[in-house]
């Protein structure tokens, strides 16, 4: 038993960190477009259009919302075949195809082009993140898994990091004959590609290959659906997680936009990929963090209601500060990104509140109907602005209040997880 201990850890480990390198590169293209989007727009080598507000109705409602129905779609997809078929085989399908569809990215000249990259990216990266977590909990121990989901989503959110600097820095680095808009969709894809052979080093959940011997039915999503009780948790799960992609998806990702027109910048001018940069170190630091904490206070719970009030107050900062440099303005949005880290916690709360026969459809789809939830969260938020004439700060307290409450609501109704035996079946 002792002889078998390091090979298991090593396994345990190896499983972990290229878990967390696979959602590094998901989340490095998840968020390249919302760098480097506007950019290939007005290109010459991509779509070539130079009108500010067809750009900018591309990039806000168009394009990016192609996306995130991907990533819709793909839920559902990826977290039914993960418990059909096992959670590493999702792992090895959906990196490639996203991979393939970021190299693709850096070839299309037509907006139907773009939209349907977008849509089959989306499709790709709907699958990583839900399966590493599903495998990772099913292989560490009920006491410690927190750490490795931690781990996991700590490395991802590096993902965006790396996206910005290659974004900065691609005029030094890209590939020859491309732009740097296109280098970095292309170094996107090999990094994708290169990652599949890593994952030969990881393993089937044990978990998962005895229900497999067992009559329970897999992979069905009616199951959410017949059972009140069920069908509270799954909807409590995904409005746990709203904060963090109105924080990302309008907040941060429309930052340059409130700098210029709100909080008015002073001295240098912004740079239009740090904002994002800054935000997802800071959501590192605090995935990191919460994960520590749900483990030393034993209660995921606690934590992400912690994080919830944090979230509240950087939010009413965010958008009451004036007249501050630029600094300052990425500084506070590192900590807007720290206040939204608890997205390692509420994965991990995701995949434990079911049984091992659906758990991979809850833990794929519930982060993919949060991240889909940015289309209405988005298109509410511009309906205040444009069709309501209300001013962004107005906009952004309305549709935020909304999301924090339905958060904090459902957190305080739902099971408390930590240390919870997951082998068992619906």
């Amino acid at each position: 038993m002792d002889d078998k201990a390091p090979l298991i850890s090593k396994i345990i480990n190896t499983t972990v960190i290229v878990a967390g390198l696979g959602y590094f590169v998901d989340i490095y293209d998840l968020q390249l477009f919302n760098i480097i989007g506007k950019e290939s727009i007005m290109s010459s080598n991509g779509l070539n259009i130079k009108d500010p507000e067809k750009v900018a109705a591309l990039f806000d409602n168009n394009l990016f919302y192609w996306q995130m129905a991907g990533m819709l779609l793909g839920g559902l997809l990826w977290g039914i075949l993960g418990d059909i078929k096992g959670r590493k085989s999702i792992l090895f399908g959906s990196i490639l195809m996203y991979s393939l569809a970021n190299i693709a990215n850096a070839f299309v000249t037509t907006i139907p082009q773009y939209q349907f990259v977008r849509l089959f990216a989306g499709l790709g990266l709907a699958g990583e993140l839900g399966a590493a977590i599903t495998l990772v909990s099913e292989v560490m121990t009920k006491e410690n898994r927190g750490y490795g989901t931690a781990v996991i989503v700590t490395l991802g959110a590096l993902g965006a990091v790396a996206a910005a600097l290659v974004k900065e820095y691609s005029l030094n680095f890209g590939i020859a004959g491309f732009e740097p808009w296109q280098s970095a969709y292309i170094i996107g894809g090999i990094l994708g590609l290169l990652l599949l052979f890593l994952r030969f080093g990881t393993f089937e959940s044990g978990m998962f290959e005895q229900v497999q011997l067992s009559t329970a039915k897999k992979g069905n999503f009616k199951m959410f659906f017949t059972d009140t009780e069920r069908l509270k948790r799954y909807i409590y799960c995904i409005l746990i997680g709203l904060p963090v992609w109105y924080v990302i998806g309008i907040l941060i990702k429309l930052a340059p936009r409130f700098a210029s027109e709100v909080i008015h910048i002073e001295g240098d001018k912004l740079s239009t990929s740090y904002p994002i940069m800054y935000a997802y170190i800071g959501l590192s630091v605090g995935d990191f963090i919460s994960g520590w904490l749900s483990q030393y206070f034993r209660s995921r719970k606690k934590v992400i209601l912690g994080y919830l009030i944090a979230n509240i107050l950087l939010v009413i900062t965010f958008l009451s500060v004036r007249n501050i440099s630029a600094g300052s303005f990425y500084f506070l949005c590192f900590l807007l990104g720290a206040a939204t880290g608890y997205w390692a916690l509420f994965v991990t709360v995701a995949s434990e509140q079911f049984g091992t026969n659906i758990r991979a459809t809850a833990t794929t789809t519930v982060p993919n109907f949060v991240r889909g939830a940015v289309i209405p969260i988005g298109l509410g938020f511009f309906f205040f602005v444009n069709t309501a004439h209300w001013s962004l700060v107005s906009s952004a307290i309305i549709v935020g209040a909304v999301c924090v409450g339905l958060a904090v609501f459902s957190t305080l109704k739902i099971e408390e997880t930590f240390g919870k035996d997951l082998d068992y079946t619906e």
